[in-house]
């Protein structure tokens, strides 16, 4: 075997037709939830494994899936949004398997076709998968691998119930793997439930974020936020990604950047799948240079080389901000945040802090104060910011 497959996924001992399907696709050294996951999921254990966003989590289930897939069996994988179901479904088609994809907002005869074709996969969001179960159109009994992937998020929207009916239709031997970016009680709780004896993989605290994505918060007034984003857009090159809290949220955004004489896309529950699809695809070929998405759609965004996340609005919740960053700085790469946050905020902020264990550095061209600990982790008197002189307008 050459030197350099040894060193990299020829290391985990993945037999050699998937070796050389990962060479013609270009992927060459595993990442690191890659290289601590596969070789247990080879072994058929049971596994929950933690890592940021933009880690290769897909591989790293994918990988064991298709090495260990015996004829007539087959895998589930459960995804809390469209998005990622269809990103999920790219990995495996590079990879050469047979999979049926089913999610909201398709033609349910078109899935019910592709599950007649007897895929190796079946990749689902939650509601639909039940969709298909209630009318008899899908049989989970062939099932021996189930993955739950970005558990965390399916969690957050409401999906714990039917997680549960779906789990009490597939068979009770079966190799079960949990993939989550953060570890809750209640992922907790799911792993103990429905996991024997689980490996644990976490190549991350909670609330990492990758090395290469140069974090920033800028405090302006509420009604400056338009201007500082043209600011931002103007001064920065490349593609953004601009999160917002609300699809209303996402629309206004949209239309105030291209009123800048920017291209710009949405993304957000609003849109249809086609729509969506269409503005994921525009996006990633540089027909759009911004994507507007809210939280909802965060962990579906696989585009390489995003230049800056704006996080328009404050994440609802501090986890989302780790979610949100890590669309960009992916694989190794550099990336950029800012975030635009109110003083009125303040709170919101210092518990992203908290998550994070450090405080956001504060851009210079912060004109207004936030009040913050001296020390990170809430050690130490809250002091003020000095005021400092900025060169963006009307802030």
């Amino acid at each position: 075997m050459p030197e350099t497959q040894k060193q990299g996924f020829g290391a985990l001992n993945l037999p050699p037709a998937i070796l050389a399907k990962l060479d013609r696709a270009g992927f060459v050294t595993p990442t690191p939830i890659q290289a601590q996951a596969i070789p247990p999921a080879l072994e058929g254990v049971d596994l929950v494994g933690i890592a940021q966003t933009g880690t290769g989590k897909t591989l790293a289930f994918g990988l064991p899936i298709v090495s260990r897939l015996k004829p007539g069996q087959v895998a589930l994988i459960i995804a809390p949004t469209r998005e990622l179901a269809d990103q999920i479904e790219e990995v495996f088609y590079l990879l050469g398997v047979s999979t049926a994809r089913l999610i909201g907002g398709e033609s349910m005869g078109r899935q019910v076709a592709q599950l007649r074709r007897k895929p190796s996969v079946i990749v689902a969001t939650p509601g639909r998968l039940e969709d298909h179960m209630e009318r008899g159109t899908v049989s989970l009994a062939g099932v021996a691998i189930v993955v739950l992937d970005e558990a965390d998020r399916m969690l957050d929207m409401g999906f714990a119930p039917a997680i549960r009916r779906i789990l009490a239709h597939t068979p009770k031997k079966r190799q079960t793997m949990l993939f989550s970016a953060t570890m809750p009680r209640e992922i907790a709780d799911l792993a103990a439930t429905y996991l024997v004896e689980p490996v644990r993989i976490d190549v991350a605290p909670q609330g990492t974020v990758a090395s290469g994505v140069d974090q920033e918060l800028l405090m302006v007034a509420k009604d400056d936020k338009n201007e500082t984003l043209r600011e931002i857009l103007h001064e920065h090159r490349g593609t953004v990604l601009v999160f917002a809290r609300t699809r209303h949220g996402a629309r206004k955004i949209a239309r105030t950047v291209r009123g800048f004489g920017h291209s710009a896309a949405e993304l957000h529950a609003d849109r249809t799948l086609a729509q969506r699809r269409a503005a994921l695809d525009g996006f990633k070929t540089g027909e759009h240079r911004v994507l507007v998405a809210t939280d909802i759609a965060a962990r579906g965004i696989d585009v390489k080389d995003i230049a800056l996340v704006v996080n328009y609005d404050v994440p609802e919740k501090p986890e989302d901000y780790v979610h949100r960053i890590g669309r960009t700085g992916r694989a190794g790469a550099k990336g950029r945040a800012i975030m635009l946050a109110t003083p009125e905020q303040h709170k919101d902020v210092r518990d992203i802090e908290r998550l994070l264990r450090t405080e956001l550095p504060l851009s210079p061209q912060s004109r207004l104060k936030i009040e913050r600990p001296v020390t990170p982790a809430g050690r130490g008197a809250a002091v003020p910011q000095a005021r400092r002189k900025s060169r963006y307008r009307g802030r």
